[in-house]
């Protein structure tokens, strides 16, 4: 069987789309020594050559989304003539392939406040045409699988829930260790609380500075700071504003993009770490801070409760009040930070990238195994000339 995967981005600091589609090429390579896979790149480098499996081809598309969407992917697939073609989101316009969709969320219809106008347009357009079109939509949350039944009215048969899990990049190292390195990469002394996400409106780090302001305005014995981690968007400006205006501004840190190796350091330096997103389709970096020993609160909206599962203090994201009273309990009381560190390690450890991929390819297998049939089918029903 011949399979393509749409890995365009791979190098491009696409957040949590790279991180999935890095990890399933990589889960795929160990599950799967028969198939012949394909991987649709955009990034010329040799850290993304590494990246991709080496007995993976590598084809190079355009990093213009237009450009590859509208001919540079149809016309490498009529030449390579996969079984079929895995896309995150959306398809190329003339796909000649059956197509695998994974579409993480429909925040983009259920949240429109909280894309640029263009973008929400755009996706609005192209995800419907490629849901419509897909052989099968995968999805990681029953969260999720609601919502994409709702808003495209699927049959449950077209759509299956694969759970995301956590690299094994991410584990416990030393509290002091880890500390000692954020503190001489970052300038971020310890102790600190720490957060995840591209600065945008759905991930609520505004929301986050106000609580944090107010914890310290209630406490002001706390030491802490805040450590931001997130590459900078549209919407970059008004979160820097909200932490300059704010009367802790000088106990709050942004850090930028940053990769996986300084990743693992910020999580297991932190105290505590807060996810207060409005809205996810799964919440990857509740299982990453949990993978590394760390107490989490979150919000308990949309898939966060489905992916924490009362291993993380839960709180209403529009709620200031409530966010406060969650970091408190966790910072100011030890005995329960430690139960909950004992038990978020558990919890992240049900997630894995080996089962991930072992049930994506189920669904390859499905796929291909189905074309097979028809085209036996096709040739069957074809009438035999005689003289």
């Amino acid at each position: 069987m011949r399979f393509s995967v749409d890995a365009h981005a791979i190098g491009r600091h696409l957040t949590g789309n790279e991180v999935y589609i890095r990890n399933l090429l990589n889960g795929f390579a160990g599950l799967d020594r028969t198939s012949e896979f394909i991987a649709y790149l955009c990034a010329h480098s040799a850290e993304v050559a590494r990246v991709v499996p080496s007995r993976f081809t590598q084809r190079y598309v355009s990093r213009n989304s237009f450009l590859r969407l509208g001919m540079d992917l149809s016309r490498q697939l009529r030449r390579d003539k996969p079984d079929l073609i895995h896309v995150q989101y959306t398809a190329p316009l003339a796909c000649p392939v059956p197509v695998v969709v994974s579409v993480h969320d429909v925040s983009f219809l259920e949240h429109p406040e909280y894309f640029p106008r263009s973008r929400r347009l755009q996706l609005r357009i192209t995800v419907k045409k490629t849901v419509e079109r897909a052989a099968k939509v995968l999805t990681p949350s029953e969260f999720s699988r609601q919502a994409i039944a709702r808003a495209y009215d699927l049959d449950d048969s077209k759509i299956v829930v694969v759970p995301i899990a956590v690299s094994s990049a991410f584990h416990p190292i030393a509290r002091e260790l880890a500390a000692g390195k954020v503190e001489s990469r970052f300038k971020i002394p310890s102790p600190f609380l720490l957060t995840v996400g591209d600065l945008q409106p759905r991930k609520n780090q505004i929301g986050l500075i106000h609580a944090f302001e107010e914890l310290i305005r209630a406490h002001p014995q706390l030491p802490h700071r805040l450590a931001i981690v997130g590459q900078k968007t549209w919407f970059s400006d008004h979160v820097m504003k909200a932490a300059k205006n704010s009367s802790v501004a000088d106990r709050i840190h942004f850090t930028g993009f940053v990769n996986d190796d300084d990743l693992l350091l910020l999580y297991n330096a932190c105290d505590l770490f807060v996810f207060p997103s409005f809205y996810e389709g799964f919440g990857l970096p509740i299982l990453e801070a949990m993978a590394c020993g760390r107490a989490v609160a979150c919000s308990n909206s949309s898939a966060m409760p489905e992916v924490a599962n009362a291993t993380a203090l839960l709180f209403d994201p529009d709620s200031t009040e409530e966010m406060v009273r969650a970091m408190r309990d966790i910072v100011l009381d030890p005995e329960l930070r430690t139960r909950m560190e004992r038990l978020a390690q558990h919890r992240a450890s049900l997630f894995t990238w080996d089962r991930t991929a072992r049930k994506t390819l189920d669904v390859y297998y499905e796929i291909a195994g189905g074309k097979a049939a028809a085209a036996v089918r096709a040739r069957r029903a074809v009438p035999i000339s005689r003289p």
